[in-house]
Order: C-alpha cells, then structure tokens, then sequence
C-alpha cells in the first residue's frame, strides 16, 4: 500500500466507456453504474466500508458481456440502519427496478441481509461474500464509536486502512488491496463516518422470508478482516444455502479473484432463475473481459467449459470511432454509449458494451498528475546541486591560488 498508485488498463478503459450515474434522491446523493440489458432482473452490488462503486468493475465488465444487468452503487450518507433501508427503496423506485438479486460483501452483505428482512417482496436472492450478522463485535472494538461523526477525516481513514491486511500478498490480491485504499482517498470524512456508524451501530439481522435455497454465501479461505467466529455464525443461520469457498482472495475477491467469483455470480444467477439475454448481445470480443490482468488469464476462460449453456455467440466484433463517455446524472439512458477503436458487443437496441482490446489491461497507466510536478522539482534540485558543487570548486581553486601566492 505504498508508494504511488497507477490504475489497471482495464479500469482506465472501464471509467472511458461506462457512464457513472449521480442522482439526488430526497437528500441522498446516488451514485452509481448501471450495465446490461434492461429486461434482466438486476444483480445489485453494494461495496464493503472501504469500497466504492467502482470496486465492482470487473463484474460489471464481465456478467454485461454474458446478458445480465449488473447495477452497482455507493453507500449513501446514511446514519442508521432504518435510514438505508428507506433510502435503498427511494433509489430502486427512482431507477424503476422493483425485484433485485443483492450481492454484498462486509457490510454491504450486513445491509443487504436487513434490507431483504424487512423489504422481503423485493429481494429474489442474496449472495453474502465475507458478511456477518450483527454488529456488536464492531461496536466493543471501537469505543470512540459515540464521537466518530466528529472525528477528523484522517483517523478515520487510518481506522478503516488498519483494518486491511498489510502485506506481504501475492501480486493480484496486492493490487486489489492498493485499489481499495485508492478509492477510500476518494471518500469525505462525512461518508466514513456514515459508513463506521452503520457499523458499529447496534443491530442484527432478524429471519429473513427468503428460502435458503435462494442464498449463496462466499468467503475466502485464507485470510480476511471479519473475524472467522462472525463467517461461522452466518453460515449456521442459513444452513440450506449454497456454499462458494475461494481458497485465496483476501478481503477483495471481486478484485484479486475476478473469474471466480464472476462465475460463482452466474452460476447463482441461472440457479435462482434469471435468464441472461446473450440473444441481445450481438457479438463477443476476444480476450480477457473484466478478469485478472495476468498470465492466468491468457488461458481458457472459466465460463468456455459452460458454452452448452450459453450457446453459441461467435460472430465478429465491431468497430467505431466516436469518442468516449463522461459521468451521467440520469438513471438509465444508453442510447448514447461511446464507440473506440476496440471491440464491443451490441446488447439490442438500448445500448453497446464496449471491451478494451486484448493488451490493454496487461499495462497500466499512471493517473498521478503530480508526477510532472514532482519531475520538475526533481530536476531543480539537481541542477541547484550542480550549480553549488561547481561553485565551491572554484572557489576551491581561488583559495589555493591566493595561498601559493602568499
């Protein structure tokens, strides 16, 4: 987690063709992604208390390319449990979405657990990736909890970082834990302290209405920052559910773990009865979509073995030259999705999903402005080193000179 972040290909060229979406809903500000087919049931992604909505990019990425719909949000500034669950339902009226599958991970699997507890008509499955049931735990190992509304922005970062296994880590679950820090520098000191309240707040999630069969739970085998005493307990309240271990992923799998846990996602999605339209999706790019940014994925890709489920979708992908997308402030318009020189694939008549080309996630690119600055600087100080070191060797010279003559 030190030293300067450069941002994945994949995630440059994610940011250059998914629009990010920002509505205000009552005093709520939203923000979002929103990828896929609009006749699909959503899979609705909520982030853990260090995580964002782009934490979910390589899903988005991966599941659009497939026909399903793939919505993910950020944790709006909300100070109680009561209050997420009136504003969560504010935001899928304002989106016109009324079931949802949720996919949470921490304390987005805490939120949306209370969410399909007390919205039960609304939530068709869950899938629970490093969650837990109460908050208790959290609230005993933070004391300061009463005060953190006030405390100042840094301590909360700090508090949040030192919560994240610092290495050493293997290469892709070091970057996925650089890309999480990356994004909690993103964040107001109103938003971690919105999101620690919510975690430290006193609750529990009560029996839900939801077949277990309609359950997934998720988790990594080797290490994460929910204890394995809270992982334990939500395993035993929903013993009917369907079980996903990883054996390594740390605290991101969605990042470290991408293909995993991608197809985990559809094979949940397919069990749970929601079809995907690859009908609408016209043509599929070759390489590596949404996954691992390394030699692993230079191979066959997990879902090859699954195309008797899928069926054929060979044809040739399409090429336009527009330029890319900014953010958006509406909830649902594709009609004016960007074309690149790469590959894409047409989803009907709402909109195209674009894929960056088959080298471009293997690169990544700098997005630290101050890099020039520090160039600069850098050269500056060199030059004034110089400069001072000639300087002196001529005086050196006089001196000596004058002594002789003397």
């Amino acid at each position: 987690m030190k030293g300067v972040f450069s941002a994945p290909g994949d995630y440059i060229y994610f940011k250059s063709q998914v629009p990010l979406h920002k509505i205000p809903i009552g005093t709520k500000q939203w923000r979002y992604y929103d990828f896929g087919p609009k006749v699909v049931p959503p899979l609705i992604c909520l982030p853990g208390t260090a995580g964002t909505a782009d934490v979910y990019y390589k899903q988005i990425m991966s599941l659009s390319m497939k026909g399903y719909r793939v919505i993910s949000v950020d944790i709006p500034r909300v100070w109680n449990h009561s209050e997420w669950i009136q504003a969560f339902e504010k935001f899928l009226d304002a989106i016109d979405v009324h079931h949802v599958h949720l996919y949470g991970t921490s304390l987005g699997g805490f939120l949306a657990q209370l969410f399909a507890q007390h919205r039960p008509r609304r939530v068709r499955s869950l899938v629970l990736s490093n969650s837990f049931l109460e908050t208790r735990n959290f609230s005993a190992a933070m004391p300061w909890a009463p005060v953190v509304s006030w405390t100042p922005s840094f301590l909360l970062k700090r508090y949040i970082l030192t919560g994240i296994r610092d290495g050493p880590h293997e290469p892709f679950i070091a970057d996925s834990v650089d890309f999480v820090v990356s994004q909690v520098e993103t964040l107001s000191r109103e938003d971690l302290a919105s999101r620690l309240t919510l975690t430290t707040d006193d609750a529990s999630v009560g029996p839900l209405l939801l077949s277990d069969s309609f359950i997934t739970i998720m988790d990594t085998n080797d290490y994460c920052s929910i204890p394995q005493q809270l992982k334990d307990q939500l395993s035993e309240k929903y013993l009917g559910a369907r079980r996903a271990y990883l054996k390594t992923g740390g605290d991101f799998p969605f990042l470290s773990r991408p293909d995993e846990v991608n197809l985990h996602l559809q094979l949940h999605l397919r069990r749970v009865g929601v079809e995907a339209r690859p009908d609408l999706v016209r043509s599929i790019p070759k390489g590596d979509v949404g996954g691992s940014s390394s030699k692993e994925n230079d191979g066959e890709d997990p879902d090859e073995s699954r195309k008797d489920d899928e069926g054929s979708l060979q044809n040739p992908p399409t090429q336009s030259p527009l330029p890319p997308t900014g953010e958006s402030s509406e909830s649902s318009n594709f009609d004016n999705q960007p074309l690149e020189s790469s590959e894409s694939c047409h989803l009907g008549h709402e909109f195209t999903l674009h894929f960056f080309p088959g080298n471009f996630a293997k690169t990544k690119h700098n997005l630290r402005p101050e890099t020039s600055v520090h160039f600069t600087w850098e050269c500056l100080v060199l030059f004034s080193l110089l400069h001072y070191i000639s300087s002196m060797y001529i005086v050196f010279n006089y001196s000596l000179g004058l002594r002789q003559a003397v």
